[in-house]
């Protein structure tokens, strides 16, 4: 697998077309290659911003969150929050790189993936293209933040390996790769989390990925998430105290 970032201007309010910045940077894509976005400047491009002044970050992350977990809850005073089906801080609310404004998650992460995908495949004439729009999250039990995927399109999501066999000939019953969220750690990995100003990323060399002409299903995007109750750590999720947000209606 090779990953390669594409360093671009600093992104800010002025810009408002993620697609004329795809078309500034990127000469051509492989085929049978991925792009990765990270989801800050798809956001900042749809104007999902929030100035800073005024408004709390509570106010907004009860506003944007499915669910959320009040701050004084955890020794790092940051909200824990569940929206679109991820588990992540803050609803993805983020100062850094925002140059004096909140920005939120973009409000379609899937519209915005279908739409990026489609809009390459047409200026490049590629068949096989994938798109992932990334952010990153923190893993309990261990330090630091990995990218996670909150939208793809053009790709297959999952590896099934449920009724094939492993070296020894025995039966694989729940195994399921997540390709996606793999992916989107390696990219982010590679694209930094600081002042490193490569948002979009391009990776190819991937005989492992599955390539849709197409956007996923919605079936096909219900089978990524699991339901709170039966996670494999409802035991722990399910007492905790969590608040319903606006985002959940």
């Amino acid at each position: 697998m090779k990953i390669t970032a594409v360093k671009t201007h600093k992104i800010t309010s002025a810009d408002q077309s993620i697609f004329a910045i795809l078309e500034k940077y990127l000469n051509d894509l492989p085929d049978r290659s991925i792009l990765v976005i990270t989801s800050k400047i798809v956001s900042i491009c749809e104007g999902r911003l929030e100035s800073i002044e005024g408004k709390t970050k509570m106010d907004l992350i009860k506003r944007e969150a499915d669910y959320y977990l009040l701050p004084e809850e955890n020794k790092y005073h940051t909200s824990l929050t569940i929206k679109k089906g991820v588990m992540a801080a803050a609803a993805g609310i983020d100062e850094s790189n925002g140059n004096g404004v909140y920005v939120l998650w973009p409000k379609d992460p899937q519209r915005s993936a279908n739409k990026i995908r489609e809009f390459i495949i047409t200026k490049y004439k590629k068949k096989n293209i994938g798109v992932i729009i990334t952010d990153s999250r923190s893993t309990p039990l261990r330090l630091g933040t990995v990218g996670i995927a909150l939208a793809h399109s053009g790709f297959a999501a999952l590896n099934d390996y449920v009724g094939s066999q492993d070296i020894f000939g025995r039966e694989l019953l729940i195994t399921k790769s997540n390709v996606l969220d793999g992916l989107s750690a390696g990219a982010v990995t590679v694209m930094g989390e600081g002042k490193e100003q490569t948002p979009l990323a391009i990776i190819e060399d991937i005989p492992f990925v599955t390539f849709q002409n197409r956007n996923p299903s919605l079936n096909e995007l219900a089978d990524l998430n699991v339901p709170l109750e039966d996670d494999l750590y409802a035991p722990i999720l399910s007492k905790a105290n969590w608040k319903k947000g606006n985002g959940h209606r």
